[in-house]
């Protein structure tokens, strides 16, 4: 049967490769769910053996290992994004970095040091919510993640209302060009899916919708790092624990029993808790390696404003040769595409614009 240390354990490793369930699509949401893969199909099955290789002379040592394992490792993992780092550790552990060489001062250590900042976001899932008699329930499962730090606002949408309770259910997407909650719009919508003709006390009030929307949007934010060299962290912190737990802590005299056996118990916990870290590291170091690629422009254009051309000298002769451009019509296109203009725009409707800009207002 397995002890509480060892799920707790399993428990922790489990948030580091799978962390808070979330939904939704997006480059690092796709990732999340390969580490889930990593540590289900590759990683526990070959612990798991490991582990019962190494207690096969002490088995009653399993549940202490583990107790062990799960105190050391849950000081340096975040249980929402399954970031490594000091996130749990005692404050003296966590104020100042080591002095490596004689000449260096002792220089003030912020937690993320050794870490690669990715980005801020907030894990929106699923949630069904009541407010003022009216059950709402939010799916966050088609939300397409925001791709880097871009303060964009979420636009609600009316679904459907749904047949089991007649809860409302809205879907969101993060705000593009502008684009906010119309809030006329999804009264409408819910209007008509009730069947009615006029707005009743069965329809939420604008009021009623804001506060719905803002419970959802309550969510919590959450920052996402990687650790620059996991590998060299977590063994240095775990040879540090080994030292404090072994000689015990400063000014206090070590109270361990020291026999062979022992001894051959605290032999199988290093090399379990360094095949641990080799596992963790494997991945993290992948996904630097990821995060150092450098980046390249792969194309790059002008934009250049209609009203700063025909500002200077000849401008206008300038404005009119680019109307004359014969590829005019491929950009006109593609703003009709993008929805910048309508179907029925013309070249000419750009000079006779009140503001001369490049069609993007």
């Amino acid at each position: 049967m397995t002890g509480r240390k060892e799920e707790q354990f399993w428990h922790t490793l489990q948030n580091l490769f799978v962390g808070v369930p979330v939904e939704g699509e997006s480059g690092y949401i796709n990732l999340m769910r390969l580490k889930t893969q990593y540590f289900q199909r590759a990683m526990r099955p070959a612990l798991q053996a490991f582990i019962a290789e190494q207690l096969r002379e002490f088995p009653e040592f399993r549940e202490e290992l583990f107790d062990k394992l799960y105190t050391f490792l849950k000081r340096y993992i975040s249980e929402e994004t399954g970031s490594i780092g000091f996130f749990f550790t005692p404050y003296h552990q966590s104020v100042y970095e080591q002095v490596y060489t004689d000449t260096q001062d002792v220089i003030l250590f912020w937690k993320t040091q050794r870490l690669y900042y990715v980005k801020t976001d907030r894990l929106f899932r699923s949630m069904e919510t009541e407010v003022d008699g009216f059950k709402f329930f939010f799916d966050a499962s088609t939300l397409e993640h925001k791709k880097a730090n871009e303060k964009r606002e979420l636009v609600f949408e009316f679904k459907e209302i749904r047949p089991a309770d007649g809860a409302f259910v809205f879907t969101m997407g993060y705000s593009e060009r502008g684009r906010q909650t119309s809030l006329d719009t999804i009264r409408r919508a819910i209007r008509d899916a009730l069947g009615l003709s006029r707005y009743t006390d069965a329809v939420p009030s604008e009021e009623t919708l804001e506060r719905a929307f803002r419970v959802f949007e309550r969510q919590s934010e959450v920052d996402y790092f990687l650790c620059k060299d996991a590998k060299s962290f977590l063994r240095e912190q775990f040879d540090l624990w080994m030292w404090q737990y072994l000689l015990g802590k400063p000014g206090e005299e070590p109270q361990t029993e020291w026999n062979e056996t022992r001894l051959k118990q605290l032999q199988a916990l290093k090399r379990i808790a360094y095949r641990v870290i080799d596992y963790i590291a494997a991945f993290e170091d992948e996904l630097v390696k990821i995060w150092n690629k450098p980046k390249f422009v792969l194309n790059s254009n002008y934009v250049i404003t209609l009203d700063r051309i025909v500002a200077q000298a000849g401008g206008w002769e300038v404005l009119e040769a680019i109307l004359a451009h014969p590829h005019l019509e491929q950009q006109i296109q593609e703003w009709r595409e993008l929805g910048m203009v309508g179907d029925d725009f013309t070249p000419e409707q750009i000079i006779e614009g009140e503001n001369l800009i490049d069609g993007k207002q």
